[in-house]
């Protein structure tokens, strides 16, 4: 039940929403509900048009919103807006308080205006979140919780505030911008997975990146990634006490880790077995550690091993992170159009020893060359594409000279991956893996890494199709 009595007195003022976008949507509905005075900003009319079609608020430019700042009595921000957006400074220098969407529903939820407060569990990192969240929330429901998925996936935070069936858990997948918008955000166990470069571009260096992601670790329970050197010096250095930590090696009193091929508690328990380290999907190191890292998460809130085991061994990996597209003639093709960085690219290169690399895209100031040298042996081919593939082809000469290389310099999605699979097809050999882990971002030609996977899957299918009819 929703109380407006114990609305925070910022937000019993003029409230201005920055961003009219999916984020500003959210945003401006559940103020909107909460009878609010809500105005929101944008310079994108179509964006503003739509948005005010399904919330009843008032729209301005950001222009007015800066002639008009005076009036409001704080800032909610779409997570995507940088710290250096004139708008958002010029807040800041009236003295207005900016926070993000997750800030918003964790004081209106603390405040009581939902009833009883949340449990927040968060989950971040530069890549797993997505895997990590959705066993942590398999867990807890085994475990006899009533938990959803919050976030950048599941279901709006707001929408589960506000849900008629109340749940017990929010197990929330945040984001470093949302992480940066959230001053007081303390969740009730927070992880963070693992740190390697991204977003330095809206961050602005990698330190200030990292600061971001380790906000959740604020709460009573604080659980890293112990394999991560430059996550546990950061923690060390912030002196963070009472750390959990999880490894892919044996566990130290205090760690969840892997010990005779189980994945075991040696922090909630005396190297209690929780279940078998095989069969976990997605299979190799990266999806033993999400399972490890989501178990630590659920040990702190008192889920049994037994539960734990059903939800891994129920559990089914989300699209485009790891799947098994087609074996064809000793060939496998493997779509992780989700490896949108190095870092990512890195856990999906690891399992495999001979492998055609479709990789490419917006490389988001990340360098590449360390993770080429890295797996210079394993590269047999790299099919380039995209809008950094000049620093990739220079990196792969360089570091992996012995790799065959091919570019497309075709810009339409489906005309590129077509071009790169046939490529693919024409060059594998049985134990081959032709893997999709672009190690950059896609929305220099794809509307998203989802539809970049999708093309590739699209086009192995159907060659696939095209060569089993031939031979018929």
């Amino acid at each position: 039940m929703v109380s407006l009595s114990h609305l925070p007195q910022a937000l019993q003022g003029r409230i201005l929403v920055a961003g009219a976008g999916v984020s500003g949507l959210s945003i401006a509905k559940m103020l909107s509900e909460l009878h609010c005075d809500v105005v929101v900003a944008d310079d994108n009319e179509t964006a503003r048009h739509m948005l005010i079609e399904v919330v009843d608020v008032a729209d301005i430019s950001t222009a007015q919103a800066q002639e008009q700042l005076d009036s409001f009595s704080i800032v909610v921000t779409s997570p995507g807006w940088r710290p250096t957006s004139t708008l958002l400074v010029d807040a800041h220098r009236q003295g207005l308080e900016v926070i993000g969407d997750v800030e918003l529903a964790w004081r209106l939820d603390q405040a009581g205006v939902f009833g009883e407060p949340h449990t927040w569990l968060a989950v971040t990192g530069t890549n797993g979140k997505t895997t990590t969240t959705s066993m942590l929330a398999a867990m807890m429901n085994e475990g006899g919780f009533t938990a959803k998925a919050v976030g950048n996936i599941g279901i709006p935070v707001s929408e589960a505030l506000v849900a008629k069936n109340r749940i017990d858990l929010l197990v929330a997948e945040l984001s470093s911008f949302q992480l940066h918008w959230s001053p007081t955000f303390t969740p009730d166990a927070g992880v963070v997975l693992n740190l390697a470069e991204d977003h330095i571009d809206w961050h602005g260096s990698m330190r200030d990146y990292a600061l971001a992601k380790m906000e959740v670790l604020k709460g009573k329970v604080a659980i890293i990634g112990a394999d991560d050197p430059y996550l546990v010096q950061l923690t060390s250095e912030a002196d963070l006490s009472g750390l959990i930590g999880f490894t892919v090696n044996e566990p130290a009193t205090g760690q969840l880790g892997v010990k005779a091929g189980e994945l075991v508690d040696n922090a909630y328990g005396n190297n209690v077995v929780l279940a078998s380290a095989d069969g976990i999907n997605p299979a190799g190191p990266a999806g033993v550690l999400d399972a490890l890292a989501a178990a630590a998460v659920a040990r702190s809130q008192g889920v049994a091993p037994e539960a734990i085991a059903r939800a891994l061994d129920s559990f089914e990996v989300a699209g485009h992170r790891g799947q098994v597209v087609a074996e064809h003639d000793g060939v496998h093709f493997i779509d992780n159009s989700k490896a949108t960085n190095p870092h990512a690219a890195d856990s999906a290169l690891a399992g495999h020893d001979s492998v055609i690399w479709v990789v490419g895209g917006q490389l988001k100031g990340a360098d590449i060359a360390p993770l080429v040298k890295k797996h210079e042996q394993r590269i047999k081919a790299a099919l380039v594409l995209g809008a950094d593939r000049a620093e990739i082809v220079a990196a792969l000469k360089e570091h992996a000279p012995q790799a065959s290389v091919f570019v497309t310099d075709k810009t339409e999605p489906f005309e590129a991956m077509e071009e790169i699979v046939t490529e693919a097809f024409s060059i594998s050999e049985p134990g081959d893996t032709v893997l999709l882990a672009p190690a950059a971002a896609s929305l220099d030609m794809f509307k998203g890494m989802g539809q970049r996977g999708d093309l590739f899957a699209h086009n192995i299918i159907g060659t696939i199709k095209g060569l089993t009819e031939e031979k018929g």
